[in-house]
């Protein structure tokens, strides 16, 4: 990889893998609108429901990121500035296949990593996550040492574990970002931000977990900008990794408190209507020091603020209500 451009030259041609999932297509959308021309490697038969209004104005190379051959094949063609890699396989609970993970979130980093270098691209951002931590009683600091548990969590550890290393052995500018719980709009349908917009437009809850249940959550639109800054400014050792949360911890008490206010739902909530899930913790938050100093990024959304702007964003988007209330 060559050196990284300046952070104020527009980029030309960027790359996403993932491009048309969550926080993929919130990054697509934002460089379009910087000008860039932007290419998005997916798999065959990849849902398009997010990215379906924007489809005119990508490019799309089809390819299972497993196959190394037609990575590299796709990153010689692209020749991006900047490659994203946002594709993961595990995030969710319906995604349980140990194979799959083991297949895309490490041999499928390493193909990546392997196309872009030899591409000569210039920056690779890569999606780590913040379970790869693990519970603790303290907030995350990216010098602790990880302690991953779960299957996809372990895989994800992994190819942070190999980006970093690559990073060193060839002096390329490869970072990663372990993101914490990112919401807004286009977010997946099952998850507690959309549950609780399309039930509290009903007057309704959804099913709820233990109150004290804690998440570091992250409105998708801070964490696209600390993608970008990512991949547009020289991080302080090659292979950096960065914790990409708030610092501010919010329960399940505050987010239902938040959207009951802004639905007006007055009846008391009735707490363990679900049953806690293996990954709950009362303590969940980044500490997001390095990524303040060494990028410069700066969360501005709260929650209460970002679950207005996904309330606005759902009811302005009617194409996808069907699809959300419909979700289980």
């Amino acid at each position: 990889m060559g050196r990284r451009p300046d952070r104020h030259i527009p980029m030309q041609r960027a790359l996403i893998t993932g491009g048309a999932g969550f926080v993929g297509a919130n990054l697509a959308r934002r460089l379009l609108a910087e000008g860039c021309e932007v290419h998005l490697l997916v798999r065959p038969r990849f849902q398009d429901w997010r990215i379906r209004s924007v489809k005119d104005d990508l490019r799309f190379w089809t390819a299972a990121i497993e196959d190394g051959r037609a990575v590299g094949e796709a990153m010689a063609a692209v020749k991006p500035d900047a490659v994203f890699h946002l594709a993961a396989h595990g995030a969710y609970p319906h995604q349980t296949d140990r194979c799959a993970m083991f297949e895309t979130n490490v041999l499928g980093t390493r193909n990546i990593v392997n196309g872009a270098l030899a591409a000569g691209v210039g920056s690779l951002v890569v999606a780590g996550s913040s379970s790869e931590y693990g519970r603790r009683s303290k907030p995350h600091r990216e010098s602790d040492e990880p302690r991953p548990e779960s299957d996809y969590a372990r895989t994800k550890a992994v190819a942070t574990a190999w980006c970093s290393w690559k990073a060193r052995e060839s002096s390329a500018s490869i970072t990663t970002l372990r993101l914490y719980s990112v919401y807004g709009p286009w977010e997946e349908p099952t998850r507690l931000v959309p549950r609780l917009i399309v039930e509290g437009r009903q007057g309704r809850r959804p099913p709820l977990a233990n109150p004290a249940t804690s998440r570091d959550f992250v409105y998708v639109d801070d964490a696209v900008k600390a993608i970008l800054l990512a991949s547009k400014m020289s991080p302080s050792v090659a292979g950096a990794v960065y914790n990409a949360g708030t610092g501010r911890q919010t329960t399940l008490a505050d987010a239902v408190r938040a959207a009951d206010e802004l639905f007006g739902i007055e009846a008391e909530p009735v707490w363990a209507s679900m049953p806690d899930r293996s990954w709950d913790t009362p303590v969940w938050v980044a500490d997001n020091r390095l990524i303040r100093e060494n990028l410069g990024w700066e969360p501005k959304v709260g929650f209460n603020e970002g679950l207005r702007k996904t309330l606005d964003w759902y009811e302005a988007e009617t194409t996808v209500h069907k699809l959300y209330e419909t979700a289980e």
